[in-house]
């Protein structure tokens, strides 16, 4: 924790056509200041450069664009469409209750990443959070895990849409097939980011009205014309559960709750490009759970009661029980429309998940916290977007999608890493934030939960250690041992290889940007009264 305010602990660095920059510090406050002839553009960059920031973005997105954006992430027929075969298969139609478990349990984490972000609305989203809240090295590892999270969660969305572009072109869902698809998405997704922020918010509104209008209108229509069960198969597991205890296939069947509710976080990772974000963007991340949520579970509720043959599925005689429900709905001509909306919303969710990772490596890189920082933190002058970051967000999901290769149940693996990524990442924010509260932290953004602040925070850590664990269980005894543990060992791996970075390199400490100051000084130093310049 640093015994100075957040502008005294930030050297001066000149503008530049590059990069943002932080404000010229001064000691003496009848010193001359370069910024001080220059009146901020907005209270909102007043308020950024309060917080030691100038931006090189711009403020293009509404409250609309920017919960959009959030809910192209979420994607509620991405979430849904990519695990469904699996979920039903494994726990029957019961495991549609999981979607509201989920639901509850990242809305905690959405009110506490709300309060974060209203008081320090600054691009990056995770990493400038855990940086304020706790310091320089528990940053960047934070980030760090919910960069290569990010990257990954790209390709297993570019990658899942594979089998639903070879039912839309007619053609079979090879691996090679499944692989081109997942290339063409995340070029498109690369071109529209590359656009510039207004093409984004546009893009993020547009699949965000087609995928919530499409999700209504198949999932409507599937229970119109193609409804074979009531509503008490939900509580009907089918025999999914073997003769065993049913608790163990409902929460293996959990994932698809799992990896459906997050995206939220999306709206706060390119917090420098929303006009007044302290207010709106807490609100669009809570917008982004309800709508979505919301949308996902009709959806799931829809194509479960849709089902014919419920038991095929479990047996595994039918795969690929989506195409086969949306056919007998719709009829060959009709599904394929359908199945055009779906590869709408994947592109959506890519173009929406290279955002937030490219703000992410962006922010990094303003903070001189990785390598090729002075490549990465630049800014194109005329689309106002970090182009290098942007190349690395395509760049990298794509290497992965070429390396699924590999693996035949490459998807299932990705997935499971992904999720397990991403709430890692939140949850070290999450115990940040508890930390921070316990020695003194009060919320000081427009939007506070107030004296609910702390039990909220302790029951979003609760859930989401709960989460975690559920996710890395070894569920395959019969597999090798490498593969009956591969989400433990791939965050295991993911740790220890930023862990490693961070020793070898120590960029952590290179950034000079305020790190640790959401403590008070006076409880920092009724703790420790040794004196201290900076939190790392």
């Amino acid at each position: 924790m640093s015994s100075t305010s957040p502008s005294d602990a930030v050297p001066h660095r000149p503008p530049t056509s590059e990069s943002p920059t932080f404000e010229p510090p001064t000691s003496d406050p009848s010193a001359p200041n370069p910024s001080a002839s220059r009146p901020p553009a907005s209270d909102d960059d007043a308020r950024l450069a309060a917080l030691g920031y100038t931006s090189r973005f711009r403020r293009d997105m509404s409250l609309w664009a920017n919960f959009s954006l959030g809910f192209t992430y979420l994607s509620p027929v991405v979430g849904v469409y990519a695990l469904f075969a699996f979920s039903l298969a494994t726990g029957g139609p019961p495991m549609i209750w999981s979607f509201l478990v989920a639901g509850l349990g990242q809305l905690l984490v959405a009110l506490v990443f709300g309060e974060i972000v209203s008081q320090y609305p600054v691009s990056g989203g995770l990493y400038p959070w855990a940086r304020r809240l706790w310091g320089r090295r528990w940053a960047w590892l934070s980030g760090w895990v919910y960069l290569i999270a990010l990257l990954v969660t790209i390709a297993s969305v570019a990658y899942g849409a594979g089998p639903y572009a070879a039912s839309l072109l007619g053609v079979r869902p090879t691996a090679n097939n499944t692989i081109a698809c997942a290339l063409v998405i995340l070029v498109i997704a690369t071109v529209i980011n590359f656009s510039g922020t207004r093409t984004l918010a546009r893009a993020a509104i547009i699949g965000f009205t087609a995928e919530l209008v499409g999700a209504l209108a198949v999932g409507g229509w599937l229970l119109l014309t193609e409804r074979h069960h009531g509503l008490g198969a939900l509580f009907d597991d089918f025999g999914a559960a073997g003769g065993g205890s049913y608790a163990a296939a409902f929460l293996a069947a959990g994932l698809i709750g799992v990896f459906q509710y997050y995206g939220f976080e999306a709206c706060g990772d390119v917090a420098e490009e929303v006009r007044d974000p302290a207010r709106r963007i807490p609100r669009a991340m809570r917008m982004t759970i309800y709508v979505g949520g919301a949308a996902a579970t009709f959806v799931a509720l829809a194509l479960v009661l849709s089902v014919a043959d419920v038991g095929a599925v479990i047996s595994g005689a039918d795969p690929d029980p989506v195409t086969t429900s949306l056919t007998a709905a719709f009829g060959s001509a009709g599904t394929k429309v359908v199945l055009g909306i779906v590869l709408i919303s994947f592109v959506s969710c890519a173009m929406s998940l290279q955002a937030a990772a490219s703000r992410l490596l962006y922010a990094y890189a303003r903070d001189d916290m990785i390598a090729g920082s002075g490549v990465l933190r630049r800014v194109s002058a005329t689309r106002h977007v970090p182009p290098y970051a942007l190349l690395v967000a395509g760049v990298v999901p794509a290497l992965v999608v070429l390396g699924s290769k590999l693996s035949a149940d490459a998807l299932t693996k990705i997935i499971s890493f992904a999720s397990l990524g991403i709430y890692l990442a939140f949850q070290m924010v999450v115990l940040a934030a508890l930390r921070a509260r316990l020695k003194g932290w009060r919320p000081a953004g427009p939007f506070t939960l107030g004296r609910w602040g702390l039990a909220v925070n302790a029951a979003a850590l609760v859930y989401g250690v709960s989460a975690m664990v559920n996710m890395a269980w070894p569920r395959t005894p019969d597999a090798p041992w490498y593969d009956n543990w591969i989400v433990a060992l791939s965050g295991a791996v993911v740790v220890s290889v930023g862990l490693a970075y961070m020793a070898l390199t120590r960029h952590y400490g290179r950034g000079d940007a305020p790190a640790g100051d959401a403590v008070p000084a006076t409880a920092t130093a009724a703790v420790d009264p040794r004196p201290r310049t900076a939190s790392t």
